[in-house]
């Protein structure tokens, strides 16, 4: 992904996904809310959804955050996690494998995935109607 700076040069961005523990049965349109509230500054104050737990101690595991070495798929390192989510902001130029791990991830974990570019939300493959 690129962006336009104010010279009008092209200049590479983040590409920024999220995933969120919210409850069974989720619309994108709460997703999306929850995803305001963050960036408006409201975390709840409340204990780790295990899932946003297990999710980000298995990406980790593949792709450490702390410290981000070479090679590293973050842009931004250590990783945003919240109680009910994790945000990842990734090299646009990251390995497909990457993505691939994280939407893995999402699905063995139940989470929900926000994609930044375009406000898309994706449901755990589980809960995907046949």
């Amino acid at each position: 992904m690129t962006a336009r700076t104010g010279d009008g040069t092209l200049s590479a961005v983040s590409f920024d996904l999220s995933v969120w523990a919210l409850r069974a049965g989720a619309t994108p349109d709460e997703v999306r809310a929850a995803v305001r509230r963050c960036r408006e500054g409201w975390h709840a104050n409340q204990q780790p959804d295990p899932r946003v737990v297990a999710f980000y101690r298995a990406i980790t595991a593949s792709y450490p955050d702390r410290p981000a070495g070479p090679g590293t798929p973050w842009e931004v390192a250590p990783l945003h996690a919240a109680s009910d989510h994790v945000e990842l902001n990734l090299f646009p130029t990251c390995a497909d494998e990457v993505l691939l791990d994280i939407e893995r991830l999402a699905g063995e974990h139940d989470l929900m995935l926000f994609d930044a570019q375009d406000g898309s939300v994706y449901p755990p493959p589980a809960r995907v109607e046949s």
